[in-house]
């Protein structure tokens, strides 16, 4: 076997001359990138910031009842918002939405048009599904490297490998809503002389909607679930402190770090759901 280990494949110096490349020829499209990410982020984060915790406790307290009608999700985000200010991981609590939020806006806007060409290109389909697997598989690290390097220190690194770890699943569910469309629904549509884009916009995305939906929930847990990486590449928010407990063996404070992270996520999963219980 020692045969086929001798002349190592190259594979390691490609990837590298090719980031190197990007660096040399495609630097200013990288720049405005960033800044058109951290404009998003940023925007994001003092819309977030501008009320007093109190106040946006009382906004999320007035959603939840509007949308659940009932008092137990409501006394719920309460009880959970006022919990996080007491711990004092409201600041970073913030931070870690815009990232959220913003890369989940990210991946709708991308992911849901990818995901309405693979439904009607099969071609196409078949092509991004090998991609879209090597993008949920690969260690986060392996492309948080060339991240880094591209785009520097900060959110933005956190928020690229984010969306490439996320974005498979809105294509994925936008793509099987929309294939999972009754052909009694389309050909209905196309009998009353529905153009492609009528079809497309009045029957299939309609339809679609509820897994779109699910899309979008699967995105923002996927998303929280990157925080603690994100810090590693100094984005700040509710895994610095993790990460810092871990390095310092403080099991109180990654404790306390880690249930935040959780309640973030049950708030946000709740709220997303689009169902209303009486009681």
């Amino acid at each position: 076997m020692n045969w086929l280990t001798e002349e190592k494949l190259p594979i390691g110096k490609w990837a590298k001359g090719v980031v190197e490349w990007l660096i040399d020829n495609a630097g200013f499209v990288f720049d405005a990138l960033a800044r058109w990410l951290e404009a998003i982020i940023g925007g994001l984060l003092w819309l977030l910031e501008l009320p007093h915790p109190l106040v946006f406790t009382a906004i999320a307290v007035a959603i939840a009842i509007w949308l659940k009608r009932s008092w137990q999700f409501p006394l719920f985000v309460l009880v959970a918002l006022l919990l996080i200010v007491n711990l004092g991981y409201w600041d970073e609590m913030i931070k870690t939405l815009s990232l959220v939020l913003a890369s989940a806006l990210v991946c709708m806007v991308l992911g849901i048009p990818i995901g309405i060409l693979a439904a009607h290109h099969p071609n196409f389909s078949a092509w991004l599904r090998p991609l879209l697997d090597l993008m949920q598989t690969i260690p986060t690290f392996v492309y948080l490297i060339p991240a880094l390097i591209l785009f520097g220190l900060g959110m933005v690194p956190g928020l690229v490998a984010t969306v490439i770890f996320a974005i498979p699943a809105p294509i994925r569910l936008t793509e099987l809503g929309v294939k999972s469309t009754p052909r009694q629904l389309r050909e209905a549509g196309q009998a009353f002389g529905a153009t492609p884009w009528q079809l497309l916009w009045k029957v299939e995305l309609p339809f679609a909607l509820p897994q779109i939906m699910a899309g979008l929930t699967q995105t923002i847990m996927l998303s929280l679930s990157m925080v603690v990486i994100a810090a590693l590449v100094g984005a700040p928010g509710l895994g610095v402190p993790v990460v810092r407990a871990l390095n310092t063996v403080n099991i109180g404070k990654g404790f306390e770090a880690g249930l935040v992270i959780v309640l973030v996520a049950i708030l946000l999963d709740r709220f997303l759901r689009n169902e209303r219980t009486g009681g």
